[in-house]
């Protein structure tokens, strides 16, 4: 599946009322081979300042800035991805660490629901496929349906949710069928309402594999951001002791071209 040019860019506006750290995933992500221009600027009441830049093992890039009271900080990003880069390689410890439960894929709440939905000796590919048609039919795209501490469980629940919160099911089932399986953030060309999206990688005949079960978005026209065990680990932003009010934030994701064309069923990595 080709992969075309894709352009992207994010606006985040934020009061800082106490002194914090502020900390925020919104650049492209740093894999192997990728071909992007970026321009990132940070202000605090209009002066720039250069945030420290800390890079994960998966690409993460976190951008983050020690704030004093009573500031208001412009975070402006855009970034041309021109070519794409080459996916993840599966790791002997993305075996272990991508099976644990974690904070809002509690999969260790769901071992005896699997074991009656699914059939468990079906290979990993088709329990995929299983999940992830199971958790689009079962849940509604609703914003406003969820709280932002919700898990997989509540999710389950309450039949509806955003775009984490299908992720997080999707993450949730499949750790539970023995499926690593992990949260990757995005930009996402032709998602509509426009926003950060979440979808879910999952390890099959060993290599990552993206599903989204919200099918909002073609899948190889996703633009990774941040990869980890669940939304706690790829947040857009995160403030470590202090209070702050976030004003406003804006998304945009397109490709230079026509969008892509996807019917879900072929496997697809993000590149």
């Amino acid at each position: 599946m080709d992969t075309p040019p894709r352009e992207v860019s994010s606006r985040l506006d934020v009061t800082v009322a106490k002194k914090t750290d502020l900390e925020f995933q919104i650049t492209v992500a740093a894999v192997p081979g990728i071909g992007v221009d970026e321009e990132l600027t940070v202000t605090i009441d209009g002066s720039p300042v250069e945030p420290e830049e800390v890079v994960t093992e998966s690409g993460n890039r976190i951008h983050r800035l020690q704030v004093e009271d009573d500031h208001r900080v412009l975070v402006d990003y855009h970034a041309v991805v021109h070519a794409p880069g080459e996916p993840l390689a599966v790791t002997s410890l993305d075996r272990s660490i991508y099976l644990r439960p974690s904070r809002y894929a509690e999969a260790d709440k769901f071992f005896g629901f699997v074991a009656g939905q699914f059939d468990l000796s079906e290979e990993p590919g088709v329990l995929l496929n299983r999940v992830t048609d199971f958790v689009r039919s079962r849940l509604n795209y609703l914003p406003g349906a969820s709280d932002p501490i919700d898990g997989a469980t509540d999710t389950l629940l309450a039949n509806a949710g955003v775009c984490r919160d299908f992720a997080h099911l999707v993450v949730a089932l499949l750790r539970a069928l023995n499926i690593p399986a992990r949260l990757v953030a995005v930009y996402a060309p032709g998602c509509h309402p426009m926003d950060f999206h979440a979808v879910a990688e999952a390890v099959i005949d060993d290599e990552w594999v993206v599903v989204d079960a919200t099918g909002l978005a073609p899948r190889s026209s996703l633009v990774r951001i941040a990869t980890g065990r669940d939304a706690a680990d790829t947040a857009f932003l995160d403030n470590h002791g202090g209070n702050i009010t976030m004003n406003s934030y804006s998304v945009t994701a397109i490709t230079q071209g026509p969008l892509p064309q996807d019917d879900g069923t072929q496997r697809v990595s993000i590149a």
